[in-house]
């Protein structure tokens, strides 16, 4: 062991390393500094580490213990306690803040521009952030933040102003104005309607907030994993002797292990925690074994030394090649879970398809390509096991306690109520952190060493082993007569699943729902497939296979709209879909399907008097539905004192739902925020299930204004200090949907809870680079306006990323690189100027009419920008990302930068013709 010695927020400390540990380590090993997160380290490009060295901002993952000797280190921790109350109003104020895990780092360099006058410029700004990634805001908030602290920090410290410098939510800039029927309560301060603080936002902000690598408790010991570098490989033999000779290592796990069900997984259980000698793997995802250790230090260096012998074996890479008669199977016999290489399918029709097809005046029929695209949440998988009692405590950041508590168990061989799940805050998830990734091995570990045990993916294992946006292979035909109206729309989708099925089968049947987009069409004919590969595992991802599905239906009716003479606008509002109308399913849509029009409406002359324009309408489906039940489960506790302790069962992840759940408890009581707490709790979670498909606000609020109905009903006749002890339960559950292509379908083909509706306009300037995108969103009812601004800006700058630069490439089942860097993901000086507009058409079931905001927001994104791209140059681009277009140049990483295919996205001109009756760009 070494020393350093330095000033540390301004005491003078000499601390032990480790020679090959960097700063950070030792700040969160060492020191007990949480504040600096670990978000990539060592690779220095997500900026969640940010320190100041000498007052200088620095990223401590770049930096070597030996590099401080005599230096003076400052972590958010100790800036001055003045500063940092002046930049958590601003975030809060501004809405700069979601899941909270990059912005301590970001508030660091906020004190920086702060300390050297450096915070009134928003270029600046941008420029400064260059060396940060944010997953969720998509940045603007996050500059306006900047941008007030620095006026507060210059005028006395006090806020400029009272209302966040965007708070114009609903296109009052545009000549529109709020439906005054859904306007808040003036008698209800912070109820629905308003736009509240976000609850623990001032926390978030300043590092305040645990997540699970941020904890410590006595006696842990550390475990590291070892994955495998091969897609498809036969497992020989593991050798942990060099492993176990290493500094601190306690004991190395391996399949062998488990003492109960080894496979996992939220549809098949076919994901093993380890693969087993005799097996074979699926994935580079996959991992062998763990090393536990004293330290994080120690159990990661001593995984790199456990040796796997392998007979490698060729990859099954091509999802239509899986599907061929005696193709390899991925899952072969021999393996843990035996199974075809077909995962499911989903296919219903309805109406005369071919007969449309046949006396149609436009025929269109085009193929589209996908990528894989890597979620990027800045919080990688962290796990902290404690033994109690004949059982474990597990502290997560799932995205589903439920599930995590029964695979557990299975995995221990443990009764269900030996296994207690602690939810802790969530660094982003967008859908990934549904599956089980390392919580089993955790609770293993623990429960075989009698010891707490925490174990924490590093970012390039976290980029190897989590699930991915499916890419799809899309082949459309459409159908429409002499104006433009469609009369049949047959769709075959393939969605790659990679090496295990997670929710594949799910997403594959999303993307079948939603393959005719928001339009109407009378004969449909759909079928998707979910396959099995040796590529990189893929999963839910924000939108839920309703992108891919969008992107290929939108690119169809712009070629329909130039087949007939008419701009974006025109051929998209003789189709919309209306009150009556059949979904693509065939669920009729109910009165507040109007929404969709008047988003379309909102941005009529916007799109009209645009040069070069794109313009697209999305649609996206609140709640599980399918036949599966969604429900919402609140428990209200009077406390005493006066207080009020609010039980969800919902992952907050970002999105605001607890914040949304206490306005709804404010809007029946009328008691102030300040009175009422709002948490995760165990038996609410084991009610409510996962936290995805945009439903969580929607069901909760509704719970929760039953609960707090009652609790309403009590305060007439007493005080909340009289009814200290009591408690006031809340439910809501929506049970009437079906799955399409089924019998209950056909009689009933209401396969969804509700829907939430978009149309987004991407204007380019004159070099055809991104210049503006006016969102349009009919959130039913807008519980927080703030809130639903901040996740629509969030979802469009995610949107771009897909459009235009993100993806994760693989050659022969193996990643072309790991690394955040070479993701795509704009930062926020490329990030363009974006214009939410709110619109309410209250639904008619959920909580106030409110329907699901954290998807939509990039479902109707790439469309938009493919219609404005063709604007510009005329190409047809069919595959995604669509980094041949001078709107990618600025945005693809250097990686990707070298050899962009000329044709990479449009159609082979000796493959794509346009005649009177006919478009085709197919093989």
């Amino acid at each position: 062991m070494a020393n350093a010695s330095f000033i540390l927020n301004g005491k003078r400390v000499t601390v032990p390393y480790e020679p090959g540990m960097h700063v950070l380590e030792l700040l969160r090993e060492e020191c007990g500094i949480v504040s600096a997160k670990n978000g990539c380290a060592p690779e220095g490009t997500c900026g969640c580490c940010l320190v100041l060295i000498n007052g200088r901002p620095a990223l401590s993952c770049l930096r070597k213990p030996e590099q401080l000797e005599g230096h003076d280190v400052t972590t958010l921790e100790g800036i001055p306690e003045e500063m940092r109350r002046v930049l958590g109003e601003a975030f809060v104020l501004e809405g700069g803040v979601q899941c909270g895990f990059c912005t301590p780092g970001i508030v660091v360099r906020a004190s920086s521009l702060l300390e050297n006058g450096q915070a009134s410029s928003r270029e600046s700004i941008a420029k400064a952030l260059d060396g940060h990634l944010c997953r969720c805001t998509g940045y603007k908030r996050i500059i306006d933040a900047i941008q007030t602290a620095g006026e507060a920090w210059n005028d006395h410290h006090e806020m400029p102003r009272s209302e966040p410098r965007h708070h114009s939510y609903f296109g009052e800039e545009f000549g529109l104005k709020r439906n005054p029927t859904t306007a808040p309560k003036r008698n209800v301060k912070n109820g629905v309607g308003c736009s509240a603080s976000r609850l623990g936002g001032a926390q978030q902000t300043l590092g305040d907030k645990p997540f699970v690598d941020d904890m410590r408790v006595p006696g842990m010991l550390h475990g590291a994993m070892v994955l495998t570098p091969h897609p498809r490989a036969k497992v020989l033999g593991i050798d942990s002797s060099a492993a176990l000779a290493m500094p601190g290592v306690l004991r190395v796990f391996t399949a062998a292990d488990v003492p109960g069900q080894r496979g996992t997984g939220m549809a098949l259980p076919d994901l093993p925690i380890f693969v087993g000698v005799g097996e074979t793997t699926c994935c580079v995802g996959d991992f062998v074994a763990m090393v536990v250790a004293d330290t994080q230090f120690h159990a990661r260096q001593a995984a790199a030394k456990v040796k796997v012998d392998y007979e490698v074996l060729k990859p099954l890479t091509n999802l239509f090649e899986a599907l061929e008669p005696g193709a390899a199977q991925v899952h072969p016999p021999g393996n843990m879970y035996v199974h075809g290489n077909l995962i499911d399918t989903t296919a219903f029709s309805r109406g005369a398809v071919e007969a449309a097809f046949a006396t149609a005046a436009h025929v269109i029929e085009a193929k589209f390509q996908t990528q894989p695209i890597e979620p990027a949440f800045l919080e990688p998988e962290a796990c902290l096991a404690i033994p109690q009692d004949r059982g474990m405590k597990v502290h997560t950041q799932s995205q589903g306690s439920l599930s995590d508590q029964q695979q557990i168990a299975k995995i221990l061989n443990l009764p269900l109520e030996e296994i207690e799940i602690a939810l802790a805050a969530s660094g982003g998830g967008f859908g990934a952190k549904e599956e089980l990734s390392i919580q089993g091995q955790t609770a293993l570990a623990a429960y075989l060493l009698h010891r707490p045990v925490k174990v924490v993916l590093t970012r390039k294992q976290s980029t190897q082993h989590h699930v991915k946006r499916h890419p799809m292979t899309l082949h459309y035909k459409v159908a429409a007569d002499a104006e433009g109206h469609l009369l049949a729309v047959k769709a075959r989708i393939v969605g790659d699943a990679g090496g295990y099925a997670g929710t594949s089968g799910k997403c594959l049947l999303r993307a079948a729902c939603h393959s005719c987009g928001p339009y109407r069409v009378p004969n449909v004919d759909v079928e998707s497939k979910a396959v099995y590969t040796n590529n990189p595992t893929s999963g839910a991802m924000r939108g839920f296979g309703t992108n891919q599905a969008h992107f290929a239906m939108e690119g169809m009716i712009d070629i329909l709209a130039e087949r007939v003479g008419v701009d974006g606008y025109d051929i998209r509002e003789r189709n919309i879909l209306n009150p009556g109308d059949a979904f693509a399913t065939g669920q009729i849509m109910r009165p507040s399907v109007r929404g969709l029009r008047e988003t379309l409406e909102a941005v009529k002359g916007i799109y009209k008097n645009s040069k070069y324009a794109g313009l697209a309408c999305g649609i996206k489906s609140t709640g599980i539905g399918n036949g599966t039940v969604d429900s919402g489960h609140i428990k209200i506790r009077v406390l005493e004192g006066g207080r009020l302790q609010v039980l969800n069962g919902y992952t907050e992840m970002g999105q605001g739902v607890y914040t949304a759940t206490q306005q709804a408890v404010c809007e029946e009581t009328g008691l102030p925020p300040e009175k009422i707490a709002v948490i995760w709790d165990k038996e609410m979670g084991s009610k409510c299930g996962e936290t995805w498909a945009s439903r969580a606000t929607t069901l909760s609020c509704a719970a929760a204004q039953n609960a707090a109905r009652k609790l309403a009903s009590d305060l007439q006749q007493a005080s909340l200090e009289e009814l200290a002890g009591r408690e006031y339960t809340g439910t809501y559950v929506c049970d009437f949907t079906t799955r399409p292509g089924t019998p209950e379908a056909k009689s009933n083909p209401s396969t969804h809870l509700t829907f939430s509706y978009s149309t987004q306009v991407v204007i380019l300037d004159e070099n055809g680079r991104l210049e503006r995108v006016i969102a349009a969103h009919d959130v039913g009812r807008a519980i927080n306006p703030r809130l639903c601004a901040e996740q629509m800006e969030g979802g469009i700058h995610m949107g771009l990323g897909y459009a235009l630069s993100e993806s994760f490439p693989s050659t022969d089942g193996v990643p072309n690189s790991v690394l955040l860097r070479d993701l795509g993901i704009p930062r926020a000086k490329e990030t363009p100027q974006v214009d939410v507009i709110l619109i309410e058409v209250p639904d008619e079931v959920g909580g106030y009419g409110s329907k699901g905001v954290g998807e939509i927001g990039c479902v109707a994104t790439a469309g938009a920008v493919a219609s404005a791209l063709y604007s510009y140059d005329k190409v047809r681009r069919f595959r995604l990302p669509m980094e041949d277009a001078p709107a990618a140049a600025p945005l693809l990483p250097k990686s990707r930068k070298q050899a962009v295919p000329a044709d990479y996205t449009r159609a082979l001109p000796s493959k794509f013709c346009i005649s009177r009756e006919r478009v085709t760009n197919l093989p």
